[in-house]
């Protein structure tokens, strides 16, 4: 079947006039220009059962309205519908014609006003914006059924433009949310090469990306180029790695690309088409299935129209000699989508003119403000301020019914009027994917991160092109294809697998472990023994070696040194506010409390051999002056322990920093200076001592501690000095340990080295406890 767009296809007079344009044929043959004769019209061919459905709906809805007592009483409305051939070129002419009144003008008898009150049409936005840019200069109303392109919504442009289909802006997106759904992050495209096409793959590929999803290829093809092109653009599909293609193509492109795809054998792909032929009844058939089984798509919803079936089955050549019917499945209203925008676009108009007919206003601007109707469907028709209609999409899935034939099941939605994450939907239905899969495939440019590691964006390539890398120890991601890994919080380390942070190791000092067992016993072992040496001293209390050894700094000495051991025992366990406060102003004032009487002791031998007098005459220190001296010495000790404890006392602090993966519970020395005194105080009274007893090491031996006190002293002092380098550089729970070492090995250094001897003589050498043998001066050696 032939037709021309020079000449109306179907005509009635009326009062109101409605033109139409419509793709009836989807090739046009231009004709050779020779710039010496007319040209000669344009032939069309390749009959579109579909687009004179929409023309047949059409006529319906206005034949509906004339019948109508309601709308527009005792006026008719007429029409005038011309082909466009699918062509910006018959588009233009078409809108020429509609608005002049003349078919085909060769002179200047152009009509002073429009033929036609508004136009419904066309159906491919490429055509309808060549139609605008000469209609829209009268401001003539454009109503379109199916030119989608966003760029249409342009008031500033195109004000006088109208539509019952929704603005592809919002079906590029919920494309977009369509494959981020599903997983799919990698994939490609292929549109048709025009204004529907262009823009609207624009759209999707910005939306994409603010998904996350990456375009590998992104191919046009359009109906004027060579079936070669097609050829090319199924082999950038074959040879791609994605395995989902987007493709934004009219009916006209798709056909060509689906004929290539079967010349090549393409199958494989998961499909996901626009709205102008994922529900086009004539691309499912059989020998399509096998390529395009399991394609997903949005479409408008679907709508019954009564009586149109009866109407389209009353169409036939005998009532227009034009109209070559023959049984076709345009009959088929199955699924009426864009033939009911037909159908609101003829009662958009209606209404329109029935307000402006009516209103107070007369001649008000045809806008959203007055169209505003519901049909008999019950469906509410509006426009927005770009001349739009709400968007609400039906998710298609193409399925094999029992019989082998192709159905259109309906999967999920998309509402563009809903809040963000809540417009698109799945309804739970069960989906077929491409080749039948009943897995749904994978289509991604490089396999998931799991949690545990990050995505690392490989050079030179897209950002969904990445490798993994795993997240450095303290840091997590805790899902899969996670950008960046999370560092945990101070008081958290990751675990073994980075993918969660738990609470890190609290490590101190504990009596539980082996060395904090081990310094507990040595500890417990030594109060012990230094108990067991007083009551071998409070025994023999009565004997000469006893009473010369000063009994009184004697006992007082012992008691401190187990004061000493004990106060070990406070650097073990977990710090507490107590326990920090006690730890070091207990080891300070025990041991100074402890060198005091040892410098007292020194004291009292060097002054005793060194009084004039008699040569075996041995004089009495005065008590007084030692209790004195040990009372003065021990209670400058607590006076700096006091200040330390008022101005800056220890406290228990979470270390985080020396050890990233465990948390160190330490006491804060609260003020270093005050650490340092006393400790610095104890190594006072030490050195002093040490050299009051060197002083006096040649006293007689058989009466003489003064070189033990300095063997003892040259022990203390040598453990505490190898002590503060070995406590600045030990970590962790190990400081502690160093500071309990050189407490204990101080300790039994002292013990032994004063008493050891005396306690040798009192029990294995008791004849030697004599007061003879203490006035002796070299008859006998001490052990």
């Amino acid at each position: 079947m032939l037709g021309s767009p020079e000449f109306p296809l179907l005509s009635k007079e009326g009062d109101i006039i409605i033109g139409g344009a419509f793709s009836i044929h989807t090739q046009i043959t231009k004709p050779l220009l020779s710039f010496t004769d007319p040209p000669k019209r344009l032939i069309c061919s390749r009959f579109n059962f579909r687009e004179f459905r929409f023309v047949q709906t059409m006529i319906f809805a206005i034949e509906q309205i004339n019948n109508s007592t309601s709308l527009l009483p005792n006026i008719s409305i007429g029409y005038k519908i011309f082909d466009s051939c699918g062509s910006t070129v018959s588009a233009t002419r078409a809108a020429m014609a509609l608005m002049n009144g003349q078919e085909r003008t060769l002179g200047k008898n152009c009509s002073s006003k429009s033929s036609v009150h508004a136009i419904i049409g066309t159906s491919e936005s490429s055509s309808t914006i060549a139609m605008l840019q000469t209609s829209g200069i009268f401001q003539i109303p454009v109503i379109s059924h199916f030119a989608t392109c966003a760029c249409l919504s342009n008031r500033r442009e195109y004000s006088s433009f109208f539509r019952t289909i929704p603005s592809d802006y919002h079906q590029s997106r919920a494309l977009a949310k369509l494959v981020k759904h599903f997983g799919w992050t990698w994939v490609g495209t292929v549109r048709s090469d025009n204004d529907y096409g262009n823009n609207g793959m624009a759209t999707f590929i910005k939306a994409a990306g603010q998904e996350g999803v990456c375009i590998e290829y992104s191919e046009a093809i359009s109906r004027t180029y060579p079936q070669s092109q097609a050829a090319r653009v199924v082999r950038v599909i074959r040879n791609g790695s994605a395995r989902v293609l987007v493709a934004f193509l009219s009916h006209v492109e798709m056909d060509m690309l689906l004929e290539e795809a079967m010349k090549q054998n393409l199958t494989g792909v998961q499909w996901v088409g626009s709205e102008s032929w994922i529900t086009a009844g004539h691309l499912a058939t059989k020998r399509h299935l096998d390529i395009l089984i399991g394609s997903l798509g949005f479409t408008i919803r679907k709508s019954k129209i009564p009586g149109l079936r009866e109407f389209l089955l009353q169409v036939n050549p005998s009532q227009n000699p034009q109209n070559n019917d023959v049984d076709n499945t345009f009959t088929d209203v199955s699924e009426l989508r864009i033939s009911n925008n037909v159908y609101k676009a003829v009662y958009a108009v209606a209404h329109a003119m029935h307000n402006m007919l009516n209103c107070s206003h007369h001649g008000e601007k045809l806008n959203q403000s007055c169209v505003n109707f519901t049909l008999h469907s019950g469906e509410r028709v509006y426009f927005d301020d770009n001349g739009d209609p709400a968007a609400i999409y039906d998710l298609m899935n193409w399925q094999r019914s029992p019989t082998g034939e192709t159905v259109f099941v309906t999967v999920g939605s998309y509402d563009a009027l809903l809040p963000n994450g809540k417009q698109f939907t799945m309804n739970g239905i069960n989906i077929t994917w491409a080749a039948e899969s009943l897995k749904r495939p994978q289509s991604v440019c490089s396999e998931s991160c799991v949690p545990g590691f990050r995505q690392a964006v490989i050079k030179g390539k897209p950002v969904c092109c990445f490798s993994c890398i795993a997240c450095a120890a303290g840091e997590i991601s805790n899902t899969s294809d996670s950008a960046e890994c999370s560092r945990c919080s101070l008081e958290y380390w990751s675990n073994e697998d980075r993918s969660l942070c738990v609470a890190k190791a609290v490590e101190f000092l504990s009596f539980e472990e082996t060395m904090g067992t081990l310094l507990t016993a040595l500890s417990l072992f030594g109060a012990s023994l230094t108990l067991v040496v007083s009551i071998v001293f409070f025994q023999f209390r009565d004997t000469p070696l006893v009473k010369a050894s000063n009994s009184e700094l004697s006992f007082l000495l012992l008691f401190s040194l187990t004061l000493c051991f004990l106060c070990s025992l406070t650097f073990i366990g977990r710090p507490s506010d107590w326990s920090c406060m006690l730890r070091h102003t207990a080891f300070g004032i025990t041991f100074a409390l402890c060198i005091s009487c040892i410098l007292a002791k020194t004291v009292a031998v060097l002054i005793a051999f060194r009084a004039t007098g008699p040569k075996n005459t041995v004089p009495q220190c005065s008590a007084l002056l030692q209790r004195a001296s040990v009372l003065s010495c021990t209670t400058l000790q607590v006076i700096v322990c006091v200040l330390w404890l008022t101005l800056a006392p220890p406290f228990p602090h979470k270390n985080t920093a020396h050890a990233t993966e465990k948390i160190i519970l330490e006491c804060n020395l609260g003020s270093v200076i005050g650490f340092w005194a006393v400790l610095g105080y104890i190594g006072i009274l030490a050195v002093l001592c040490f050299l009051l007893a060197f002083l006096a090491r040649k006293l007689p031996d058989n009466f003489n501690e003064a070189k033990f006190i300095t063997f003892s002293m040259l022990i203390f002092c040598a453990v505490w000095i190898t002590f503060i380098p070995a406590y600045v550089s030990s970590p962790g729970k190990f400081t502690v340990a160093v500071e309990i070492f050189a407490i204990l090995a101080s300790s039994f250094g002292l013990l032994f080295c004063i008493f050891a001897p005396k306690c040798y003589i009192i029990l294995l050498k008791p004849e030697r406890n004599t007061k003879k043998h203490m006035l002796g001066r070299n008859n006998i050696k001490w052990p």
